[in-house]
């Protein structure tokens, strides 16, 4: 028993020296975000590499999770003869919590784990000391940039596998269910109004924070060479899914209250 409670104790501990270090990372991230130079063009760069680059697996994603949840509501709405609603269903599911929660963790997959073996690996080749010595701070350079492009690029991913999911729907509904397609459009903007995705987005906007920062950190903490960047992969994927589900559970509550309409 006192063991037991010996490697529980140890285990918090862990827990939240890492969240520790974790915040101030952020912090110390955020605060060179207003210093100069802005480093526009590597922001750009890892712009393209984070959002143009997954656009084929986001995009499949969100059509093949519209075309599933469109057979799934069609089955159980034509037992109570109300399979004209599959558009709102499939439409809100969309844009309230499997579009920005399905964009994430496939980002968290794809990008993060980029992030963090390729800083990891600069870390133990002495490229990040090569940028100290040319008096350029890496972790604006390298970390800043990543967090900033996450954040933007999430939401625009997480409004194109809103948008592919509805069209999924759409395609279920107009071959299995009979429905018009001027009238499962006509439905969709009965129900979903432009309020609706503005909490998608701010989860979106959430979890690119959450992806790059998990994944800057651990690239940037890599010891133990190319076995530590190893690590450090696994771990940036793991902890960024973790915390992109924790993290929309308080989210949806906090949005459900400053939207009870929309949640």
């Amino acid at each position: 028993m006192l063991d037991t409670l010996r490697q529980l104790g140890h285990f918090f501990l862990r827990c939240v020296r890492y969240f520790g270090e974790f915040l101030l990372f952020a912090l110390q991230a955020i605060k060179l975000l207003f210093d100069r130079p802005p480093f526009f063009r590597e922001t750009v760069a890892q712009m393209y590499q984070i959002g143009v680059r997954s656009l084929p697996l986001i995009g499949l994603a969100g059509l093949s999770i519209g075309i599933v949840m469109g057979m799934q509501t069609i089955d159980i709405l034509r037992k109570f003869g109300a399979t004209q609603y599959v558009a709102a269903v499939v439409g809100l599911s969309m844009v309230k919590e499997l579009g920005p929660v399905i964009t994430a963790l496939l980002v968290a997959g794809r990008a993060g784990s980029g992030i963090s073996a390729e800083l990891g690996s600069m870390l133990v080749t002495r490229q990040i000391d090569a940028l100290k010595v040319l008096a350029i701070n890496p972790l604006k350079f390298l970390a800043t940039t990543r967090i900033v492009a996450c954040i933007l690029v999430l939401p625009l991913l997480t409004a194109l596998a809103d948008f592919l999911g509805i069209m999924g729907g759409m395609f279920v509904g107009v071959t299995q269910a009979g429905i018009q397609y001027q009238a499962y459009i006509l439905k969709t903007l009965d129900f979903i109004r432009i309020t609706d995705f503005i909490p998608g987005l701010i989860k979106a906007m959430v979890f690119g924070f959450i992806i790059g920062t998990v994944a800057c950190h651990e690239g940037f903490k890599v010891q133990g060479g190319t076995e530590g960047v190893g690590r450090a992969t696994t771990g940036a994927v793991v902890l960024s899914s973790v915390m992109i589900l924790i993290s929309d559970v308080y989210m949806t509550k906090i949005l459900l209250t400053l939207w009870p309409e929309t949640g």
